[in-house]
């Protein structure tokens, strides 16, 4: 480093003071550090929680619903937690010291599953392999555990992906381009820490030992953390903007309090500050946009601010309005990726049940392939398709319709909402062929019919198609449309559609049950599948997925895209 360089508190470079080193900190330069960690904590979550479902029927001796609704459960409550951490780093700690600091809860957690599964006294007695015992503490230690690294996982997800995009600077042309090219490479991380997690962990978890498929999860959540402190010199860091909750509350009282003023025709003359960058700290300014309009009102300059000074839960500035209407609607975009999100909580869920019931061997062989780990040509689909796009169909779609993306971003969910539509066909099909078979030769009470588990593969395939045009169309969307100051937290938003997605299947699961199963009927989804109807659940997936990418088009087209003004500032920590 130059002796002028400028170190922030948390030993991050400064570049602001001297131009010149922008050269030494942020894009590709820091981007490895930051996908390397995501990758190995990615790893460590996939390899924890791709088989939960069966840890919970088999260890802890729950029933196949409840195994299902408890990890769909938990799955949600992981990607609703990241609206905590965004909330610290957006308003207080900045996105550095979230990451650092719930790293910390995260490995706690970890470590205690890993000792959940493996230390005498903690883990389940087992009178074989499938039968246990667990008792109610040795359970509650397990939640336990579970619900830290739900904590852990929720201050790093919101801010990964944004701190990676935050080392390109939207005013350099050059690394503007860069940025939509992270986003599918940080997605293409993961999908590799999935792969291993899916392939070696799952194996290690059903043939070797829980203790082993928990504790090396671990080891790699510790790499993680490695990875991400070896960068810290390198990275650039957006000031703490401050509590957004307070600046919506106060746009939101301000339009209220002026409900009878009547708004300018000449939108000039809304309040602004004059000077270049805007009133909150790390942001720039917003252009102001005519839908909405009933918030302009905070924005309105009346005798009474005049006389008696500035009162910001009387006026608001043109930003500040604008922040509040960019959230405001992305909210429907939110909503159309939740039917998406309770389609892909199935591969973790009731595919895996329904592979249980197919015949695992390889080739007819001895081995016996877990059927969590049929999840791996979804993230081999991910990894396929993610090059693909970045390398073809890009370049391709940019010669027709001139975006330098080749797609607009609300373009590029639609298709893969569209996508989704026949994983959840391709599913129902072969579990109607599946039962079909089970009828004809009376296998209702084998475990393993002689139908093989690899014809399962187009419906994973197809779920990891649609993942890279919804999913990173979306992580990318969320960011490029939050307000400087708010990008955690609208990261964090988009996240939360798969929380939502979780939290529906569990919601979808338990009515079908309670109204299939009644009168002595096994219901849909009983505990042996052969007896039950989860077909019917995927057509009614189906159903929905069709109806919600209806709705998807219409949102599409009503969605105004924002319009930055300025610079933001970058690697500056506010004065003590």
């Amino acid at each position: 480093m130059e002796e002028d360089d400028i170190y922030t508190k948390d030993g991050t470079v400064d570049y602001k003071g001297n131009p010149a080193n922008k050269k030494t900190t942020g894009t590709w330069r820091a981007c490895p550090y930051i996908i390397g960690n995501e990758g190995c904590e990615r790893l460590a979550y996939y390899g924890m929680s791709t088989n939960l479902v069966l840890y919970f029927k088999h260890q802890l001796n729950q029933h196949s619903a409840t195994a299902s609704k408890n990890n769909q459960n938990w799955g949600g409550t992981c990607y609703i937690t990241p609206l905590i951490g965004a909330f610290l780093a957006d308003s207080y700690l900045g996105r550095y010291w979230t990451i650092a600091c719930f790293s910390i809860i995260y490995i706690i957690g970890m470590t205690l599953l890993a000792m959940s599964a493996s230390v005498d006294g903690m883990k389940p007695f087992c009178y074989s392999k499938d039968n246990c015992n667990p008792t109610d503490r040795q359970s509650t230690i397990t939640f336990l555990a579970l619900y830290l690294i739900a904590l852990g996982t929720g201050g790093i997800k919101p801010c990964v992906s944004s701190y990676g995009a935050d080392q390109f600077d939207d005013t350099d042309e050059r690394e503007k381009i860069h940025k939509s090219s992270f986003f599918n490479w940080f997605y293409f991380s993961i999908n590799i820490g999935a792969l291993i997690a899916a392939s070696v962990l799952v194996w290690v978890q059903t043939n070797v030992s829980w203790g082993w498929g928990f504790g090396i999860p671990a080891i790699a959540m510790a790499i993680a953390v490695g990875f991400f402190f070896a960068g810290t010199r390198l990275y650039r860091n957006q000031i703490p903007g401050g509590s957004p909750l307070t600046r919506l509350c106060q746009v939101l009282v301000a339009s209220i309090r002026k409900y009878n003023v009547a708004v300018p025709a000449d939108k000039s003359l809304l309040y602004e500050k004059a000077d270049a960058e805007s009133n909150i700290k790390g942001s720039r300014k917003i252009d102001h946009t005519n839908d909405l309009s009933f918030f302009d009102k905070a924005a309105v300059e009346t005798q009474t601010d005049q006389l008696k000074g500035i009162n910001p839960w009387r006026l608001c500035t043109v930003t500040q309005v604008e922040e509040l209407k960019a959230i405001i609607r992305l909210l429907p975009i939110w909503a159309s990726g939740i039917i998406f999100a309770a389609v892909y909580s199935q591969m973790s869920s009731l595919f895996t049940l329904q592979g249980e019931r197919m015949d695992t061997r390889v080739a007819h062989s001895n081995f016996h392939i877990p059927p969590a780990s049929l999840s791996i040509f979804d993230t081999l689909s991910v990894i396929f398709w993610v090059p693909i796009y970045d390398r073809i169909i890009v370049p391709t779609t940019r010669k027709f319709t001139g975006q330098k993306n080749g797609l607009t971003q609300l373009q590029r969910m639609g298709i893969g909402l569209f996508i989704s539509i026949f994983a959840m066909v391709a599913a129902a099909i072969l579990e109607q062929e599946r039962l079909k078979i089970v009828k004809k030769h009376n296998y209702y009470d084998v475990k393993e019919m002689p139908l093989t588990i690899f014809w399962q593969i187009p419906q994973y395939f197809l779920i990891g198609c649609a993942e890279v045009f919804t999913f990173i169309g979306q992580l990318e969307f969320f960011y490029e449309q939050a307000p400087d100051a708010v990008k955690s937290f609208c990261s964090a938003l988009s996240l939360t559609t798969v929380a939502a997605g979780s939290y529906l299947s569990s919601l979808l699961v338990t009515i079908v049950t309670s109204i299939t199963a009644k009168d002595g009927k096994l219901g849909w989804i009983p505990d042996n599948l052969n007896h039950g109807h989860i077909d019917y659940f995927f057509w009614l997936l189906a159903g929905l997925s069709v109806a919600n990418f209806g709705v998807f088009i219409g949102i599409a087209k009503w969605y105004t895209y924002k319009t930055a003004v300025g610079t933001v500032p970058l690697n500056q920590k506010e004065a003590k």
